[in-house]
């Protein structure tokens, strides 16, 4: 172990490096990796205590965080274990690579090991597992997104629904949207961007049911982007029934068909019949099911209708995310609460149609000077030939102009254009320049 100089190496104080089977910062004995991987998984306010309990210095552990998301280690020729970069730097890939420098590679859910020729050993939760981290994680990425939290604290969904404005806000009255549930998710990221689209669409309240990775979880904040607060605020619950307890009616989304006595609705359908149901007072919910094979006929059997997107028959299976956006995209469409892309305090509600900003259509004195300006110098320059068609050729410029719609800024500018090339021509090609 040795002690790093801050000012020369451009690394904070307190961190070390440590002289393993490859250098690796290290801070209070842990690997920088390890501190990252910490507040990823346990969140900014677990971190803090842990942070506490060391009787580290929160600014000392910024800076550490900041050194990781900034990737200075490369400078120093250092690597965490676990980090991409360390894969990276040992030439390792593909996964038959990874395999081959390993003895043992040990799954945790069914106890079945990979034996190889190389010397060091591993430990993944199963295989889709491996396949997805064996080549290391991101930790400069994760440490980005802490960073950002630890700073400016973590948003709420009082704040994710506010952000489009008063106006907006107060138009956006009527039946609460439906909650949205997942039935044993297996991918966390996949739970993210849920929340994401959920964030998209004006769905505010997420029940996970029974997800293979464990509740909760910061993979799925990481790719959550802004709508990270709507996984903060999420309902875990071990079983559908448990989580369908206070509905009144809950509609399951499938591709495939189902031989049930339940009525089969389009998206949009299901929208019109889940704000009928609030108006009266009924609570909704959608049903997505798990990404592999969706859901069990038991559990539509439990659901009061089946939600069925109209697909290429060929390729009817969506993403997770991508039909959660579906179901979404429809309510926030029903709704008076939605808007054409963003409005902020600086940019207003938008509609669809050519936008003049400060601009005003020109007036008809206005064309009618283009025109005559534009007819005058085609005829000084001998454009009508033959004169007998001069008419024709007037009308038609005049009703290819006439459609531009064109803004009184626009007209000064053709007439700039015109009496440009007017003079250019007079002077001819020498003089001009």
């Amino acid at each position: 172990m040795s002690e790093v100089d801050g000012n020369e190496k451009g690394q904070p104080a307190g961190l070390v490096v440590e002289d393993g089977e490859a250098g690796y910062p290290a801070l209070a004995g842990r690997p920088l990796a390890a501190w990252v991987h910490a507040a990823h998984e346990e969140g900014v306010e677990g971190f803090r205590a842990d942070v506490r309990a060391a009787g580290l210095d929160e600014g000392g552990i910024e800076a550490v965080l900041d050194y990781c998301a900034k990737r200075r280690c490369e400078a120093a020729g250092l690597t965490c274990p676990g980090c991409v970069r360390r894969t990276e730097a040992q030439g390792v890939a593909t996964i038959d690579a990874f395999v081959a420098a390993h003895a043992e590679i040990t799954f945790e859910r069914t106890g079945a090991r990979l034996e190889g020729p190389g010397e060091r050993r591993a430990t993944f939760t199963d295989l889709d597992h491996m396949q997805r981290s064996w080549a290391g994680e991101p930790y400069w990425f994760w440490a980005r997104r802490v960073l950002r939290k630890w700073r400016y604290g973590i948003r709420k969904v009082d704040a994710l629904k506010s952000e489009h404005g008063e106006a907006a806000a107060a138009a956006d009255v009527g039946p609460p949207a439906p909650a949205v549930l997942l039935m044993a998710p297996q991918i966390a990221e996949n739970i993210g961007m849920v929340a994401r689209a959920m964030g998209n669409f004006g769905l505010d309240e997420l029940r996970v049911i029974d997800p293979r990775d464990g509740w909760p979880s910061e993979k799925a904040r990481a790719v959550a982007s802004g709508a990270a607060a709507l996984l903060d605020e999420a309902t875990p619950a071990r079983t559908l029934s448990e989580a369908i307890a206070d509905l009144n009616w809950v509609c399951a989304t499938t591709a495939r068909q189902r031989d049930m006595r339940k009525p089969v609705l389009t998206p949009e359908q299901a929208v019109a019949e889940i704000r009928r149901r609030g108006e009266a007072g009924q609570r909704c919910g959608i049903l997505f099911g798990r990404e592999r094979n969706g859901l069990t006929s038991d559990e539509v059997a439990d659901c009061d209708a089946i939600v069925m997107i109209p697909v290429r028959s060929e390729f009817a299976s969506l993403n997770l995310a991508q039909a959660v956006l579906l179901l979404g995209y429809e309510w926030l469409k029903s709704s008076d609460a939605a808007s054409l892309g963003r409005v902020t305090t600086y940019e207003s509600p938008i509609s669809t149609g050519v936008h003049l900003g400060r601009d005003i259509p020109a007036t008809k004195v206005e064309l009618l000077g283009l025109f005559e300006h534009l007819e005058g110098e085609l005829d000084r320059l001998g454009f009508f030939f033959p004169p007998e068609r001069r008419h024709v050729v007037v009308r038609n410029l005049r009703n290819m102009f006439a459609r531009m719609d064109a803004t009184a800024q626009e007209v000064r500018t053709l007439r700039g254009i015109v009496a440009t090339l007017a003079r250019s021509k007079a002077r001819g090609p020498r003089e001009a320049k």
